[in-house]
Formats: structure tokens, sequence, C-alpha cells
């Protein structure tokens, strides 16, 4: 239930901003002590206010988190007033100002923020943040939201308040003074919205003593977070970096056509009139910051500012804090350009921060060439002149990050100097009629220099995978019994030599879990070496490929096997492949297939290709006659794979068998039909795209299941990933029989 708190008539919000209301309701979120279990209205324990920031993080206030009394809260949220709440446990990961292990006296100082990271991925609603300081919002009306205690019930309110100035001057401990509303009680880490431009600018922090009114602190604080010692190589090293990108990835995912009918926060903003810097429309804006957050971000605030400074016609403000990230920078074009300047700009900074200097990774240029689209797009209603000027500087500027990238070039270019620090050497100046490219590098971590093979994934490089050995469990249904089956446990060696420890048989499949525990157990403790956990081969039927065979626990209160080792799946039944009539994958034809296709894939990089989803559209997995047309290197993705109200999932699955595929990728994904597909897409693209190669990618699957165990927000789009893995040199025992104990 929705209490209104705003002392006006509901007719005071027209439609656009009702819109606009609704988004900011659904993110919004309250915060409780862990640990309510089933008890999540329950008063005694709400603290305050939050909201969605990014998929899985929260923004509130420091002093509200610190009543948890430690690093841990509960965070509550519904998408709607008819939806149900949900609760689910939340991590305090940072603090503005960290004061770690020092009980506040008095009130938190400024800027009294807090980042909670979801201990587990769920779905919901994320606001859309501002590029802009608060800074620029200097007066008028704003609207905010909470949750308070009204009746001795929890409920949800909103309402507009006046900026009545700011507290604190140009310290970076600024504040804006609001009035003219009363704030009750648990609004605290609410958020604050600008409804003029449709986003959110900042975060209750307090309310006054005395009379109406309270303080909001801008979201820009945030830039002040710490800054990653050494090197970043990827944007989860940083946090301020790892919020924003998902954040601006997120909205960009939403706006794409999908078979969701709820309204966006670009559409919103569009009913509103929202022209943001007077010349990109919400559609524009919102594709430009998620086409910025697929790359890397810069190394520094430096190298952004050297972008910023290299611009034309811009006069650099010294607000505080200074921009940290590409949609900090962004931001700032639209408040210091001349009226008739803004998109050219905005062009000629997407261009440099697209031409900067980064590890050419298949992923980073994929999403370079995909802002270049953009920016032409964009500029088809330019002069001419204009226009030619843009592909003259792509075309020289891409040349010049060409040459320095070739042997002979350090990874920075040739070393003709020193910028001022006297510490990172520059690249040679193009010709003068070409405006030089700032060198926003990300190094490569000191034991990948000196090799000749590229960095994984990871950031780091990996040897080839040494074969060793194996544990396989191999599974097969019982034709004349489906709900139950026969299995064993096995140990296998690199030379082929199969060692049978355990087999039965007529176990029914919802105990297998149970039943094969102490044989794999058993299994792992004979093939485990020091830091060295053997792999699970899962040989599954075509039929139940899905089994999630990687979410087993051997004993209670232990990691699942896919978190301890590598846990791949393998085919059991391939002979009893449905037959379609035009290509037997057990004949000499299919045979052949199944090892030409396997050679290519681990002779040459990798591709990942979504079958089942297009930009959030469901889409129908190919016939195998389709499927077989695709390029040897192809690594088949699945999307979709759990949404029992399309096509069976078990028959999309066999058909990527059947057609001779070794290698193929997909998530379960049952119960989250709502779950936003973009950020599956990308990880499941960099994961085989930039893996070196298709042998890595057991290990790679391994990675993310440990950092999704440890609540790394970055691996939260392999939730339910599972690895199709069957290596045709290496052939199953007894060709799909039970081999009789040794």
């Amino acid at each position: 239930m929705t209490h209104r708190h705003d002392g006006g008539a509901p007719g005071a919000f027209d439609e656009a901003h009702r819109a606009l209301r609704d988004l900011v309701l659904a993110a919004t979120v309250r915060i409780h002590r862990s640990g309510v279990g089933y008890a999540p209205d329950e008063p005694g324990t709400f603290l305050g206010s939050g909201f969605f920031i990014a998929p899985n993080w929260v923004l509130t206030c420091a002093h509200v988190v610190h009543g948890g009394e430690g690093g841990d809260v509960a965070v509550i949220h519904q998408s709607g007033a008819d939806q149900a709440a949900s609760a689910v446990a939340g991590e305090v990961v940072a603090t503005l100002p960290d004061r770690a292990g020092r009980p506040p006296s008095g009130s938190w100082p400024a800027p009294d923020l807090a980042l909670v990271r979801l201990r587990e991925p769920v779905g919901h609603a994320c606001v859309f943040v501002s590029e802009r300081p608060t800074a620029y919002v200097g007066e008028g009306k704003l609207l905010y939201a909470g949750w308070t205690v009204v009746g001795d019930q929890l409920q949800i309110l909103d309402g507009p308040i006046e900026v009545q100035g700011t507290l604190g001057g140009w310290s970076a401990g600024a504040q804006m003074r609001l009035g003219h509303n009363d704030l009750p009680y648990g609004v605290s880490g609410g958020p604050v919205v600008d409804p003029q431009r449709g986003e959110v600018i900042g975060v209750l922090k307090s309310r006054a003593d005395h009379g109406q009114g309270g303080t909001c602190t801008g979201i820009e604080r945030l830039r002040t977070l710490p800054v990653p010692r050494g090197a970043a190589t990827a944007e989860h090293d940083d946090v301020y970096q790892a919020v924003f990108h998902a954040h601006d990835r997120y909205h960009r995912h939403r706006q794409l056509p999908s078979g969701s009918r709820g309204a966006t926060w670009a559409d919103a903003q569009k009913r509103i009139g929202v022209r943001p810097g007077r010349t990109l429309s919400p559609d524009e804006r919102t594709e430009l910051l998620g086409r910025l957050a697929e790359l890397p971000p810069p190394s520094g605030t430096r190298a952004l500012l050297d972008i910023l400074e290299s611009l034309p016609d811009l006069e650099l403000p010294q607000h505080l804090p200074a921009p940290r990230g590409w949609r900090d920078g962004l931001g700032l074009l639209y408040e210091n350009a001349r009226d008739d300047g803004v998109l050219k700009l905005v062009l000629d900074y997407t261009m440099r921060v697209m031409h900067a200097d980064r590890p050419p990774t298949p992923s980073t240029l994929a999403a370079e060439r995909a802002l270049w689209d953009w920016v032409r797009q964009v500029a088809a209603g330019l002069d001419s002149g204009y226009r030619a000027g843009l592909a003259r500087r792509h075309e020289e500027w891409s040349g010049l990050r060409a040459r320095t990238r070739a042997p002979g070039h350090g990874p920075d270019g040739p070393v003709t100097g020193h910028d001022a620090a006297g510490t990172r050497p520059r690249l040679d100046a193009p010709s003068p009629a070409v405006p030089a490219p700032v060198s926003v590098s990300v190094p490569v971590p000191a034991e990948a220099h000196g090799r000749d093979r590229p960095a994984t994934p990871e950031g780091r490089d990996h040897a080839r995978v040494t074969p060793g050995l194996t544990v396989l469990l191999e599974v097969l249904r019982r034709g004349w019994e489906p709900d139950r089956c026969d299995w064993s446990v096995s140990v296998a060696r690199p030379d082929g030599d199969v060692l049978r420890l355990h087999e039965a048989e007529r176990t029914p499949w919802d105990g297998l879990a149970a039943e094969a525990a102490e044989p794999l157990a058993e299994a792992f403790r004979r093939c485990d070496a020091p830091d060295r956990p053997a792999p699970l081969q899962a040989a599954l039927p075509h039929l139940l490929l899905g089994l999630p065979v990687d979410t087993w626990q051997l004993h209670p209160g232990e990691p699942p096997l896919g978190v301890q080792r590598p846990v791949v799946v393998r085919c059991s039944d391939r002979d009893q492949l449905p037959d379609d009539g035009e290509y037997d994958p057990d004949g000499a034809d299919g045979h052949h297939e199944r090892h030409d296709r396997w050679r290519r894939l681990h002779t040459h990089d990798a591709r990942a290709e979504v079958l089942d989803c297009d930009d959030g559209v469901r889409q129908p997995v190919p016939p195998v006659s389709d499927l077989r047309d695709l390029a040897h290197r192809t690594v088949p993705v699945l999307c979709r794979y759990g949404e029992h109200r399309y096509e069976d999932d078990a028959a999309a699955l066999a058909r990527i068998v059947h057609a001779g595929f070794g290698v193929a990728l997909w998530r379960r994904r049952s119960g989250r039909s709502d779950t936003v597909c973009g950020e599956f897409h990308r990880g499941a693209r960099q994961a085989v795209d930039d893996g070196v190669s298709a042998e890595l990618l057991p290990e790679v699957v391994h990675r993310m299941r440990v950092k999704l165990r440890a609540g790394r927000t970055e691996a939260y789009w392999a939730d339910g990933i599972a690895l199709y893995y069957d290596d045709p040199h290496r052939p199953l025992p007894g060709a799909g029989d039970l081999l009789e104990a040794p």
C-alpha cells in the first residue's frame, strides 16, 4: 500500500509524472536488521529506506545500515503494489565516510552514504541516476520516496519537497537543504528525484529536528569512494565503476525490444519532454550510456580529465568531486557547452573514449565497433563536413592504435617521453590536423607481460590445460521405468583407462544426488591434488542434460560441487537421440562432423552465439539442419532454458547435441522469466570470446561459480550456468552401457 504524504490532492501529479512516480516506488526498498526470517513486516527490525541503484546493488545512508550493528542487513523489496514483498540478505560493501570499527558519536557525518550488495541475485527494478552533480539543481521542487511506520504498519510514501539551498558550500560534504514538507522517521536513505528531468539525483540524509524538511546528499559523492590500489584491470576491481557500469547497461537492456510491457525510465522521460543537454533524446542518451559501459573504465580521473580538457569549446568546471567514470564526463558536457555545439561535443567526447588505449580483447573491440555505429547514426543529421571529419579521425586514430599494438611497441606504444608525473609513456602524436587520442590504458598485470598469448577474461594468462584424472558420473534412463535411473561413478585417466568405483540400478531421480554423494566423495579423494581439484564430468541422458549436478552438495554445509571444482555435462545416450531422417549422429558422417567441429573449435578463436533470445525476445532454437550450418568455431548459448511456457527445453538441447556440437553454454532460468537478459548475453560472450581457447571454458565457468558463491556482483550473470563439454576423443566407457565392476 502507498501512503501519500504531500499534503496535496492526488491530481497534483500529471500522467507523465505518475509514470515516473511508479518507477521510483518500484525501486525503493526498506532495510531491516539481518535475520528477519519470515517476519519481514515487523517494525521492530526496520532501520530505514534505500533504493536499487543497479542490479543487486542498494544505495542508502551509512547511518541506516549501521543500525544493523555489522556488515549484514536484510533488504525488503517489491516491484509493485500488487506484488508480494521479498527479503534478501545484503552485505554492506562501502560507507562514506568509512568508519569501520569506530562507532559514530552523534549523527553520521556527511556524505553519509552506503552501498549494500545483495548476497544472491534477484530480479528487481532500478532507478535512473543523473550524470550531473546536484550542484546544477539550485531551486524548484523535487520528489522523494521512502518507508515509514504508520499506525504500527510499514508503508511506503512519497511526495514533493522544495530546494532551499546548500549546506557545506564547496566542501566534499556539501548537502542540499530541503523544506516545505515533513520527513517522517524511516525515509532516510530514500531517493530524491528531479521531476523535470526524470532522474534520481540524491539520497535523503536527515530530517529537521524543528520544522519541516531536511537534507539530501548528491549521488555524485560516490565518486569519492576509495580507488583500488594498483592498476585496475576490469570494472569489478572498482566498486564505483562496477555499480555505474551495471546501472547503465541495465537501462540500455531494459530499453531494447522485449516481451515486457512495463514502462522504462526513458519512456517516462520522453513523456515528460526531457532532452539531456538540449541535444540527446532519452533513447539516445540511454543507448550511449549503455554502450560506454561496455568498455573498460578510465584508468583514473586524470586520464578522464585529459580527454575532457582536449575537447574544443568546453570550459571545464572545477566541481567537487571530479568526474570518475565515462558517464560523469558525459554529464559534464550537458551544462558546459554552447547551445549550438552540444551534440558535436558529445560526439567528439565519444570518439576520444572509443579510441582510448586499452587491451584489444574481442569483446572490447566489439564494444568499440558498436559505439562507432552509434556515432555514425547520431551524426547523420549533421553537416557533411563534420561527418567526413569523424570518418577521417576514426580511420587515422584506428590506424595509430594498430601501429602502437604492432610488434616492437610497448603496451602503451613507442616511448617518446613521459607525462607530468614522469611515469607513463605516451603515444607518438599524429599529424597536427588530427587531435591526438588520449591514452587511457588499462595495464596488463605483471604476470602477463612477456608472454605471447593474450590474457583471459580474468586479466591473467593461463597455461594450457594439462589432462589429469577426471571423475566421471554416468547416468542412464530406464526406458521402462522413467522415474528411475542406472548410474555409475568412475575415475578416468588421461590415457583413456577407466576405473569403475561404484554403480547402481533403479535409483529414483529425486534420490540420485544423495545416493551418489559418498561414491563421488571417494572418487574425489582419489583424484584431488593440492590446489588442483579433479574435474567432474556428468554424462547425462539427452532429455536430462539440464540436471543441476553442479548444485549438488556432498555433505550439508559444504559448497556445491560446481564451486569446489570444474563440472561439465556430457551426453550418455547419444545413440538414442531423436532421428530427423537426414542425419545420423552415430553414423560415419556424424562421427566425422563431431571430430571436425571439435578440432576447429579448439584450434580457432571460439565465438558465442545466443540461439534462443534476441535482445530479450524469445526465439525458437533452430532445427538441426540449420544448426549444422553454423561456423565450426561457434559455441551455442541458450538464455531461456527453464521457461517451460515455451518449447521443450530438453528438445532444444538435444538438437544442439544432434548437430554435432561438443561445447555449449546455457543457464537454468526456471522461475525468473522477467529477468533482464542483457548481462547474461554479455557475460557469456566475454567468457567464450575472450577465453583464449575453448579448452579453458570449464575453468572459466568454475571461476564464475566461485565468484557467484562469494557474492561478487560481476558474476551474477552466471547464476544457473551450465557447460556442455563432450570431447569426442574421450568416449564414454562401454558406449553408454554400464560396465561390470572391476
